[in-house]
């Protein structure tokens, strides 16, 4: 599947249709909708993809929610959401490789020889790369946002996933809050599950894992449209799916899929995806993102614990894998599927939470122990 850019006359820009069919798949999809915002602004503004200038890129940065000192232009994007830091950077990355295309095709060179920068490589670098010794610097981009570092990540409220179980209205939306709790998953894997992905008994033919497990994999093609973050390469052989992530699960988590296979599953259903709506005019149409959301903030506020979102499940379960590892960032980033160590540690790792030494060098100077 391709994604393009086209104007009001329905018409190919041929611009972006260059840049976007060099973009793997999945990444060509997020910059079309970037470059969507991008090419309305350089209208509004009088500008053009010849003409535009690095400043006029960075006041752009500024405009979708970048921070700036010093005005920017007129006010765009008017009673919408600033990006994101994750969007910003995404933009940003976004708006680099389109412009060092169009140089490659010789137009605004200039804009493309300022979005050239380089800087020194940190000690990740170094460890990433094969002869990080020699290392003396690496590509920058001069319209990305500052790092910011989430330490203190928003978690589930005490007792919140009892309490979503217990008050839980049918046996899928119990089977929902369990498998976010006891999974880790994002909410777009989750909702992207077929029943094939689904190994839950002992010594599956997949020989991937001795363990009950499920195989998380990305489809374009899903008819709720939930995507999956990791493109880990899978395969489906003989009607056993093997290869993209590999998660355990847990015996609470098979416990609630019988009951909630058993009990309201549509026997009808022929799209073979594991969640599906129960009620209104798209009852046994596969359930999307946006109803799991719903229906954990609706829960959230009947119990009076707060907005709740899906993503908070993920945040706890990777701060309880990191107490009872001990602070080991490597077993959390396996059973979370995050793709690095670091990342774990960067927005899950405190001393005093996970290190047992330093806990007991804290006790020592209490006087709590010997």
């Amino acid at each position: 599947m391709t994604y393009t850019v086209v104007d009001e006359s329905c018409a190919v820009v041929g611009a972006a249709d260059g840049f976007l069919r060099g973009c793997r798949a999945g990444t060509d999809r997020t910059y079309a909708y970037l470059l969507v915002d991008h090419l309305r602004w350089l209208r509004f503004t009088g500008l053009s993809i010849e003409s535009v200038a690095l400043r006029d890129l960075v006041h752009y940065m500024a405009a979708v929610g970048a921070e700036f000192t010093g005005p920017f232009g007129l006010p765009w994007r008017v009673g919408r959401r600033p990006y994101g830091n994750s969007a910003l950077k995404t933009a940003a990355a976004c708006l680099k490789g389109f412009y060092l295309h169009q140089a490659t095709c010789g137009v605004n060179r200039a804009v493309a020889q300022g979005l050239r920068e380089t800087r020194l490589p940190t000690r990740a670098d170094r460890r990433r790369s094969m002869l990080g010794h020699v290392l003396t610097e690496m590509p920058a981009n001069p319209l990305a946002p500052q790092r910011r570092v989430r330490r203190h990540p928003k978690m589930l409220p005490e007792g919140a996933r009892e309490q979503l179980v217990d008050r839980a209205g049918c046996a899928r939306d119990r089977m929902v809050v369990t498998w976010l709790a006891d999974g880790g998953f994002r909410v777009g894997e989750l909702c992207g599950l077929h029943l094939v992905d689904l190994h839950l008994r002992e010594g599956a033919a997949c020989g991937q894992c001795r363990s009950a497990h499920v195989h998380i994999c990305h489809r374009e093609g899903n008819a709720n449209r939930a995507r999956v973050k990791t493109k880990a390469p899978w395969q489906r052989q003989d009607g056993v799916v093997s290869g993209g992530a590999v998660r355990r699960v847990s015996p609470a988590m098979i416990h609630t899929y019988f009951d909630y296979i058993a009990t309201e599953y549509p026997r009808q259903a022929g799209h073979g995806m594991l969640l599906v709506s129960l009620h209104g005019p798209t009852r046994g149409q596969p359930w999307t993102t946006d109803g799991v959301r719903g229906m954990l903030r609706r829960a959230g506020h009947r119990l009076e614990l707060g907005r709740v979102a899906p993503h908070a499940f993920r945040h706890s379960f990777a701060t309880g894998v990191l107490d009872a590892a001990g602070g080991n960032a490597v077993i959390a980033r396996d059973a979370g599927g995050w793709a690095s160590a670091a990342t774990v540690e960067e927005v899950y790792g405190h001393a005093d939470v996970h290190d047992p030494v330093f806990a007991a060098a804290l006790n020592r100077v209490w006087g709590s122990q010997p």
